[in-house]
């Protein structure tokens, strides 16, 4: 048995998304012809109470496009200092936007209004002018950690109180929607931009969608098409998306529970240095030294396990669709011998 932990973004489509895709119809996507990209985009914007959508290959993609609509060169960039856009997308806000970030220490990387507030600049010559917020909902290396509607409301009142632009890199919002249960719609109503991601928990093979208003996604799609993102047929990948979003989020859920089995299995094992919280469907731990991170994932590969180091004596774990229960519980085994 192989069990493959190392991230959601290792899943492969069902058999009924396999099938809506071999049957979608297609057109010239940079023309605005594919009718199954075009449903996405409307879909996923009507479901968060935006305007539009624009169809891309990836959430990096996504992010940084809305990082180019929403900012100017010499402008600053406020996140928190795990976030994706800044560690895992290559340095794009730099060479994308000619911008800076200032990076901020938040609760497993989730930001309030009181840790922003202090950072953004005064109109002085001497600074980078503030211009965009981005925060990552669910955060990873936040070992899964989300934030609600009510924490993030604040956050808007204050950047909207300092024309400030809100963006929201949402590469496992669903996670984070089964998590606490609020209502997509609310989202809409305060970010500026949202990047959803359908290629991790949610199953598809290909494919993040940027949302905001129609002024947004026209300067989105020109930015898309300079970046090299745009594509033709594209409704074949379309359809993975919308069959993901028909009948693969109610069972994220399912991928939670597991990630909590591992969690608390991990916490009573001696080698195991701390646990994060498991919020969604990551796990993070740090070992003993005694048990160098690199050992332990050879070790589990060794079993038929696969798993990241994520850091210094770190490690990572996530759960999705493609591991079943009968796979968890193989790995429980693997973690009490």
């Amino acid at each position: 048995m192989i069990v493959d932990l190392r991230s959601d973004t290792v899943t492969k489509p069902t058999q009924g998304m396999l099938e809506a895709m071999w049957s979608a119809p297609v057109g010239d996507d940079v023309y605005g012809e594919d009718e199954t990209v075009n449903a996405l985009e409307s879909k996923l914007a009507s479901m968060f109470g935006m305007e539009a959508g624009l169809f891309c290959p990836s959430g990096t993609m996504t992010n940084q496009i809305a990082i180019k609509c929403f900012t100017q060169p010499m402008d600053e960039v406020i996140a928190d200092e795990t976030a994706h856009v800044y560690r895992y997308e290559g340095g794009g806000i730099a060479f994308n936007s000619a911008a800076s970030v200032r990076l901020l220490n938040g609760d497993r990387g989730r930001l309030t209004a009181k840790d922003i507030e202090p950072h953004i600049n005064p109109d002085n010559i001497h600074y980078p002018r503030t211009s965009l917020v981005v925060l990552e909902n669910t955060v990873n290396r936040g070992g899964g950690s989300c934030y609600t509607i009510a924490q993030i409301e604040p956050i808007q009142q204050l950047c909207r109180k300092h024309s400030l632009k809100l963006h929201l890199d949402g590469a496992r919002l669903f996670n984070a929607l089964v998590a606490t249960g609020d209502n997509p719609k609310d989202y809409g109503r305060l970010f500026d931009g949202i990047s959803i991601c359908l290629s991790k928990g949610l199953g598809a093979p290909v494919g993040s969608v940027l949302l905001g208003s129609k002024e947004t996604i026209k300067q989105a799609r020109r930015v898309r098409k300079v970046f090299g993102g745009g594509m033709r047929q594209a409704g074949y990948l379309a359809a993975a998306g919308i069959y993901a979003l028909d009948h693969q989020v109610e069972r994220l859920q399912t991928d939670h529970e597991h990630a909590r089995l591992l969690g608390e299995a991990l916490e009573k094992q001696n080698y195991v240095q701390s646990v994060m919280p498991v919020d969604t469907n990551i796990v993070i731990f740090e070992l003993d030294l005694r048990l160098p991170a690199e050992e332990f994932v050879a070790k589990m590969a060794a079993n038929g396990v696969k798993c990241s180091t994520f850091g210094h004596q770190m490690v990572r774990f996530v759960t999705h669709h493609d591991v079943s229960s009968e796979m968890i519980n193989y790995t429980l085994t693997i973690l009490n011998q």
